[in-house]
């Protein structure tokens, strides 16, 4: 079977089988918020310090909270079925426009910080495998154990205070130059900046897990067979490494990094609070506490979504970097 073919394959079973774990998703989120004390209109009515009774019961009949369990359930589906989210009794939109304003940003940090985190894991991997049971190994074992301890969001406040207090390099928050007249190259650069940090607080974690699993993959991709046959027809270690040992390597790697790219959201709640980032995270938090379950139910399926698509991703670079993988 073709390279091309088996990737096909392999994309065909994973969205078959993507379309009941979707469904499923949905109706678990909805039951489990519903078990959730308050909703959105007594938050409404709280923050307004003088509703009565009949406004907080208005209130939950404009929004469709006083009806019953299996009615609210439907109704949220028939929205899913005609590509809506719903609407936010909070910040009185569609869900759908909340979450597009959000989601590029949260995006592009879960993008920059699962780059760092494979560039920087693989690469440490590498060297602590070349270098295994030596200083080097021993060093940057030490160094990422202190990586996986660390809670982020004390990483990223230490981050903060090196960076941006004492050596004024970075900005400490936020995700542009308010008022800053640019475009093109230097927009992007500008952005970049004020990147960098939050990408690197939410990496730095799945740098330590990358790092030792890609060690331990390449030392025992180095005892296999195909490796010392590379070394008998006189190829450089160097490309042994690059095109035997490390690309076997990646295998157990990806599969892990496709399982933690939901992480990665849950962990952006945090980092996006500490660097004011403009993201699902901030905007999943508002929510919680504003009981704006409608908001939260579209952050959770799109959020699904990301993985399941992650996932897809993972299989179809598997089925490329293994030929023995096919689809069954």
């Amino acid at each position: 079977m073709s390279s091309v073919a088996r990737i096909a394959k392999t994309f065909r079973r994973t969205i078959w089988q993507a379309i009941p774990t979707v469904i499923g998703i949905v109706v678990i989120n909805f039951l489990l918020l519903q078990l959730a004390p308050g909703d959105a209109a007594d938050v409404l009515a709280g923050e307004s310090g003088s509703a009565t009774m009949e406004t907080v019961a208005a209130l939950r009949a404009r929004f469709g909270l006083d009806q019953p369990l299996l009615v609210q359930l439907l109704a949220y589906l028939d929205d899913l079925a005609h590509f809506s989210l719903g609407y936010s009794p909070r910040y009185n939109l569609p869900v759908a426009d909340i979450i597009g304003q959000r989601l590029p940003s949260t995006v592009a940090l879960m993008i920059s910080a699962l780059a760092i985190a494979l560039a920087g894991g693989i690469a440490l991997g590498v060297v602590m495998a070349s270098f295994a049971g030596r200083w080097p190994d021993r060093l940057i074992s030490i160094i990422v154990t202190l990586f996986y301890s660390i809670p982020g969001f004390w990483i990223g406040l230490m981050l903060i205070l090196l960076f941006s207090v004492k050596l004024g390099w970075l900005p400490s928050g936020g995700s542009a130059t308010i008022g800053a007249n640019i475009s093109g190259f230097d927009a992007v650069l500008d952005r970049l900046r004020y990147m960098i940090l939050p990408a690197l607080s939410l990496a730095l974690f799945y740098i330590a897990i990358y790092s030792r699993l890609a060690r331990a993959a390449m030392l025992e991709a180095q005892a296999q067979d195909y490796v010392r046959t590379a070394a008998a027809k006189g190829l450089s270690p160097f490309v042994i490494t690059v095109r035997h040992v490390l690309r076997n390597a990646l295998l157990p790697v990806t599969t892990v990094a496709g399982m933690h790219f939901g992480g990665l959201l849950g962990g952006a709640v945090v980092v996006e609070t500490v660097y004011s980032w403009p993201g699902l995270g901030r905007l999943a938090f508002e929510a919680v506490m504003s009981r704006d379950f409608s908001v939260l139910l579209g952050i959770l399926l799109l959020s699904s979504l990301l993985v399941i698509i992650a996932n897809v991703t993972v299989d179809l670079v598997q089925a490329w970097l293994d030929p023995r993988i096919e689809a069954r």
